[in-house]
């Protein structure tokens, strides 16, 4: 019903940067939210940042001031530009939109992408 997809990842050196894009597509009708998370080896899925339909925002404290959330509605596009890297960065970037569809109702949905590499060298 909702597709995420993904791009942008890579490998990068430390203190370098990546923009990571997210597009979503299918039986829209709000979005309410865009975000991503990230998952590193060993360790729980994480928050990275988060950006609503108002254009509100939130980041984990670990990348204020780094990471930069921008949202594209009338693309239904999420960007998470990613500055000043370090290799504790590196993990598998997840986009994740909570998402209205209309079917024969209007249903709220979680949607989560496939995900993307970023990996930090030193």
């Amino acid at each position: 019903q909702v597709q995420l997809v993904e791009s942008g990842g890579g490998l990068v050196q430390a203190g370098g940067s990546l923009r990571l894009s997210c597009a979503a597509s299918g039986s829209i009708f709000r979005i309410n939210s865009m975000g991503w998370y990230r998952q590193a080896p060993g360790k729980q899925r994480e928050l990275v940042a988060v950006i609503t339909n108002d254009g509100s925002t939130d980041y984990s404290d670990s990348v204020k001031g780094r990471f930069t959330i921008s949202g594209d509605n009338t693309k239904n596009t999420v960007y998470l530009q990613m500055n000043s890297l370090k290799p504790e960065d590196t993990a598998v970037y997840y986009c994740n939109a909570i998402v209205v569809v209309r079917l024969t109702t209007y249903r709220t949905l979680e949607a989560w992408g496939q995900g993307t590499l970023v990996t930090v060298s030193s």
